[in-house]
């Protein structure tokens, strides 16, 4: 059965995200890391979509990013993800093995305000939020990191957001997100549901026929009634 079709308009902001297959540690050294930000680098250059942000764990990445035309985001991450997979593979005599990554990436629209925020806060509060350091800034594989180290080797992947960091951007993102912040970009990371403003994601929703990322689950009678009487 083939492949639904991705919706994935270009100009608009997204959050990418995609894990390991299985209990499959992607990234043990140092040289696993860098390999990937090699692999990076090429599918940047042969698709420059702007990279507000990132965060490389030892299983899974994110990302946010504005691809600049329709069908960008799937020529970036897809050759992103194939490349890697099949480079480690090799690396890690594992080929034959089986997948590398559970599947293809994940990913959802994310409104242009301080729902923004919300998303780059959650991204480089990983390594804090899994335990993996003291400080978000301490994580070497993150844009947090290479955004205050302007001499890094990745600092010409990184773009500026379009809505400001601000000055406390590294008080923000040490401090824990709240409940709803947290659960909001988790809903949309697990349903694909755009993220911003009640009246931004129903617009949003109905222009790229993504309303069935906002059905509630188990009440699809329900959902097909409201939907149809607004």
């Amino acid at each position: 059965m083939p492949r639904t079709a991705r919706v994935a308009p270009g100009g608009m902001i997204y959050h990418v995200l995609n894990r390991a297959n299985g209990k499959l540690r992607l990234f043990r050294s140092d040289e696993d890391y860098l390999a990937f930000f090699r692999v990076l680098r090429l599918a940047h250059e042969r698709t420059p979509v702007p990279i507000f942000g990132w965060c490389v764990m030892p299983n899974h990445w994110h990302f946010v990013v504005r691809p600049n035309e329709d069908g960008d985001l799937s020529r970036f991450f897809g050759y992103l993800s194939l490349t890697h997979a099949t480079r480690w593979q090799v690396a890690h005599a594992a080929v034959g093995t089986g997948h590398v990554y559970q599947a293809r990436f994940k990913s959802f629209m994310i409104q242009q305000d301080e729902h923004l925020q919300w998303v780059l806060r959650y991204v480089e509060r990983n390594p804090l939020r899994a335990n993996a350091v003291k400080r978000a800034q301490d994580w070497r594989w993150s844009s947090l990191y290479t955004s205050l180290h302007p001499a890094n080797e990745h600092r010409d992947l990184l773009s500026e957001s379009p809505t400001p960091r601000g000055a406390r951007w590294l008080h923000d993102v040490n401090r824990p997100q709240t409940d709803a912040e947290v659960a909001a970009v988790q809903n949309a990371l697990k349903r694909g549901t755009p993220l911003g403003e009640d009246t931004w994601i129903k617009r949003i929703a109905s222009q790229h026929n993504l309303q069935s990322t906002l059905r509630p689950r188990g009440r699809q009678q329900g959902w097909r009634k409201a939907a149809t009487n607004p």
